[in-house]
């Protein structure tokens, strides 16, 4: 049965892979977002969703860390690892966000969103034990990388 949330995502406009990364039942897949002022190659568009501002790709993840590391020249996990050390606000639907060092008379824009969801686990605790969790991690136009996480969404939510 799907989910309040896979409607709302039909309305907003998104694809089944985002739809379905966004839901956590893809827990196997990275999201990559790469916004055009960051990578202007139009192919990406091949392998992905053209959004706004950018290209949003979900893929399996090997494919996607190598992927990612093609566009952006960085390790993925060492640059999530990098990104953990300051929490920002990432857009739920992993296209944007808000900056922690941005002053408030500037504007900050996102190069590109690394994310994957992870499966409930109640041995963890804290948001783990409440469900699926998204982890995104990004880069600023300022080089500020940070992160962000949340609960997947659910019917009742």
């Amino acid at each position: 049965m799907r989910s309040f949330f896979h409607l709302e995502c039909r309305l907003q406009g998104m694809t089944d892979a985002r739809e379905e990364f966004l839901a956590g039942e893809r827990p196997d897949d990275v999201a990559l977002f790469l916004a055009d002022s960051y990578v202007s190659d139009d192919r990406l568009a091949e392998f992905g969703e053209r959004v706004e501002d950018g290209v949003l790709i979900v893929v399996d993840g090997e494919s996607g860390r190598n992927a990612f590391e093609a566009a952006t020249g960085t390790q993925a996990m060492q640059f999530a690892k990098s990104a953990m050390e300051l929490e920002g606000i990432i857009d739920d639907d992993l296209t944007g966000g808000q900056c922690p060092e941005a002053p408030a008379d500037e504007d900050h824009a996102v190069q590109f969103v690394f994310a994957f969801a992870e499966e409930q686990n109640e041995d963890v605790g804290g948001i783990y034990a409440e469900g699926d969790v998204v982890h995104a991690y990004a880069r600023c136009t300022c080089g500020t990388a940070y992160s962000d996480k949340w609960n997947v969404p659910t019917a009742a939510d």
